[in-house]
């Protein structure tokens, strides 16, 4: 339970290195195919980010249910909250690309003269007009900064805190952490939607959905509980959790897998079902262009792989007992999760006729998104060793510490 370096666990620093790597060749790529690679890197980023921001949750909410039994798990999830400064400075690329090169890289909204097929220009839009209030650049931005303001600031809360307990067990740090969870659920839950409409939504901003900040928390709930599975296991195997996360421990966090499996469903299928049913152009466009060429397949990939195998496959009991089955479909998880992110992201790229570009034939589109996302995972890796490295493996003196041990029944 000691917070000594054990040299059979991963070093932070080749973790920081291969993601040193990946970022690179992604930025490379901004000088190649400024678009692609920008659309591939921000996908990376998106990806990385619901991970942090999912453990963010995920440590509001144990705080405000006062819960027991993720006490030991809590830790590791505080650890990956390390990443958060860093993942805002991995978001400046696509500042500087929107200003050094053409300001209408990612988002054509930010060009007033960006050409509309056939509709004339951005700034001629009625629909732009409308939205101005919102599509505003400095106001963009600067609610890209209070995001992240807000996350690393509830991040530094809930960390200091916990380790601050490790060392005078003071029962003050849990009522304080209650306290910003209850407050920090409403402000992470308003950022992030903000987000997802800000970096996602307003890449093609005649769409809206009412149902998409709800849609962007589900996923990144998934995928911080995909991981929180897989880092249970691997510390289990490794030896540091072993005899400490058993598999009750592990029940309960695949029950929560299969709870915001079947979530994201609902929340999918709601915000298809109203858009189909109220069959508006502004609406209906976004999923027409998700039913055309490569991305059909797409489309129902995410709904037999996303949805309805992990469903299935979760829905036995004796699967979500054993970490075997449980690495396996945490994997498939996070591999469907980027899958959605693509999903919602890449057919937004289009081409001067107003078609999405084709990704599958690109010659070097792969390697980008692969090293944007090798770059962000290499990152968050980092930041969470090197955390892992400096504090208890479990919160030692947490007064629902005992409790959380003996959670057998």
């Amino acid at each position: 339970m000691s917070a000594v370096r054990d040299d059979s666990l991963p070093n932070p620093k080749k973790w920081l290195m291969v993601g040193a790597v990946g970022l690179i060749v992604a930025l490379i790529g901004f000088f190649v195919d400024s678009r692609m690679a920008a659309f591939c890197y921000l996908i990376g980023m998106l990806f990385t980010s619901s991970i942090v921001i999912g453990m963010l949750f995920l440590v509001m909410i144990h705080h405000i249910f006062d819960a027991y039994w993720s006490t030991i798990i809590r830790r590791q999830a505080e650890n990956f909250l390390a990443a958060l400064p860093w993942l805002g400075l991995l978001f400046i690329p696509l500042f500087l690309i929107t200003y050094l090169g053409a300001q209408d890289t990612v988002w054509i909204w930010m060009n007033p003269d960006h050409v509309l097929h056939g509709h004339g220009t951005v700034g001629e839009d009625i629909l732009y007009q409308k939205k101005t209030w919102w599509l505003s650049e400095p106001f963009f931005w600067a609610r890209a900064v209070l995001c992240f303001a807000a996350w690393i600031y509830l991040a530094r809360v809930f960390r200091r805190n916990s380790i601050s307990q490790d060392a005078d067990g003071s029962a003050e740090h849990t009522f304080s952490s209650r306290k910003h969870a209850a407050g920090g659920l409403v402000v992470v839950a308003l950022t992030w939607s903000s987000f997802g409409f800000d970096w996602i939504m307003s890449l093609e901003y005649h769409w809206f959905s009412t149902m998409f900040g709800v849609w962007f928390f589900a996923n990144a709930m998934r995928a911080a509980l995909a991981v929180l599975v897989l880092v249970a296991a691997f510390l289990v195997a490794k030896g540091p959790l072993k005899g400490i996360f058993n598999t009750k421990h592990l029940h309960d966090l695949s029950t929560l897998c299969f709870a915001f499996t079947v979530f994201w469903a609902y929340i999918s299928f709601s915000q298809y079902f109203l858009i189909w049913n109220g069959n508006i152009p502004e609406e209906t466009f976004w999923y027409n262009f998700r039913e055309q060429g490569m991305w059909w397949e797409v489309s129902m990939f995410l709904i037999f792989g996303h949805f309805l195998f992990p469903f299935l496959y979760m829905l036995q009991f004796p699967l979500k007992t054993k970490y075997g089955p449980m690495v396996f479909m945490a994997c498939w998880i996070l591999f469907m999760q980027l899958f959605d992110i693509i999903f919602n992201v890449l057919p937004s790229l289009k081409d001067a006729h107003d078609h999405p570009v084709d990704f599958i034939h690109h010659p070097l589109g792969l390697l980008w998104l692969v090293a944007a996302l090798v770059g962000g995972a290499g990152v968050l890796l980092w930041a969470y060793w090197s955390s892992f490295h400096k504090v208890k493996i479990i919160p030692i003196r947490d007064p629902r510490i005992g409790e959380c041990l003996n959670h057998n029944h």
